[in-house]
């Protein structure tokens, strides 16, 4: 992209008159005149502009041009400025030797002539511009550079999560398949044996039950992997009812203690106030079983507790446990897709269940949250508006 800025070109002299007379000669389209009366005047405007080239008055009060050279000549922001120096002095005084010592790239001597210092700066202006124009484009492959880079190290890390996944939801599919299977082999042989007592009304009221949890484990994996594909398609949404948020908090607390007693936890539930409100009553389910399962999962088999509390505008659902806790670093990774705990001997699922949670507390315009600390345990936080009407 072509840049906008002014080419910025600066004259000093001690006479107004001549800067004037000299800010008519080389003005012109695309450049920005800055006129200095003395060297430390000159010397301040150095230093907060970059300019193309400085065309001096060798003869100042105070610091002179030559002063003035050397001083640019000794600053590093300074240094690389072509420098013309102007003077009235006769030549037979030899200025053009001491102006290029000082450093400069040309001498004029006045009276000047309008079309060579014209010709001189637009070349000056035109190597500026050149050489402005190389650094931005060193600048932009540079950052095309670094871009591809970053893009390259996305898709490279997207390819390893891809990995991952698949291997995770291998390991998470095979469980409960595997049971099935071995259940499906069993009774296959207990046929072929002639065995029908063991298909008896309570053989097989267990065996009912036990498909039916490894199905669900299976459901819940194919769900997780689908919410995931509607959050990033932008196509998760909501079915609001009206909601009461204690009764469904007993109902899963009740539902999910079973689980809680054979991962050695408790669970406890403090929901004694009724509050209601516009919610999607199996996405809040699904948030809080997410919670407690993760509890459970993290808990070291440590008391979990559930609390509802009310206001006005709001209720909250906090599910605090007793675990290890959380170091500050990764609290928000957690929240993260495909991210796991670690410190447990538990399976560690997908690492979707706490993502997924987030997403749709967010949905409901509410927030997921999370205060924990090394030793101390974990409270994930679950707040909702309150409405008295179906969002629109």
């Amino acid at each position: 992209m072509q840049d906008a800025s002014p080419t910025k070109l600066l004259i000093v002299d001690d006479l107004p008159e001549n800067l004037q007379a000299l800010n008519a000669v080389i003005r012109g389209e695309g450049r920005e005149i800055f006129q200095a009366g003395s060297g430390e005047e000159a010397l301040a405007l150095l230093l907060q502009h970059d300019f193309a080239m400085a065309i001096l008055d060798v003869q100042m009060p105070g610091m002179d041009g030559f002063e003035l050279a050397e001083l640019m000549r000794g600053t590093e922001k300074t240094r690389q400025i072509p420098i013309v120096f102007v003077t009235a002095a006769g030549k037979e005084l030899n200025y053009s030797f001491k102006g290029y010592e000082a450093g400069a790239v040309d001498v004029l001597y006045k009276p000047l002539d309008p079309r060579a210092v014209k010709g001189k700066v637009q070349v000056f202006v035109a190597l500026y511009e050149a050489r402005e124009a190389m650094r931005r484009q060193v600048e932009a492959l540079e950052a095309a550079r670094q871009q591809q880079a970053a893009t390259q190290a996305q898709l490279e890390r997207a390819l390893v999560m891809r990995d991952e996944f698949m291997s995770m939801v291998s390991h998470e599919m095979r469980t409960p398949l595997n049971t099935l299977y071995l259940e499906t082999q069993l009774r296959k042989m207990q046929l072929e044996r002639g065995n029908m007592a063991a298909f008896g009304a309570e053989q097989l009221q267990r065996m009912v039950a036990r498909d039916d949890r490894q199905i669900q484990s299976i459901i819940r994996l194919i769900d997780d992997m689908l919410d995931v594909s509607r959050i990033r398609s932008g196509k998760l949404s909501l079915r609001p009812g009206w909601v009461e948020l204690s009764g469904l908090l007993r109902r899963v607390v009740h539902d999910l203690t079973p689980q809680a007693t054979t991962a050695g936890a408790t669970l406890t539930l403090e929901a004694g106030t009724p509050v209601s409100g516009w919610w999607d009553e199996f996405r809040i389910e699904q948030i809080v079983v997410n919670l407690l399962t993760n509890a459970m999962r993290y808990g070291c088999q440590q008391p979990i507790s559930v609390t509802l509390t009310v206001e006005q505008d709001w209720a909250r659902i906090d599910v605090r446990d007793c675990g290890p806790g959380i170091a500050p670093e990764n609290q928000a990774k957690i929240f993260e897709p495909y991210e796991r705990g670690v410190g447990s001997d538990a399976p560690a699922g997908l690492g979707l269940g706490l993502y997924i949670s987030r997403q749709l507390a967010e949905v409901h315009e509410g927030s997921l949250t999370l205060e924990s600390k090394p030793g101390e345990g974990s409270v994930f936080s679950l707040t909702l508006p309150r409405r008295d009407a179906p969002p629109q």
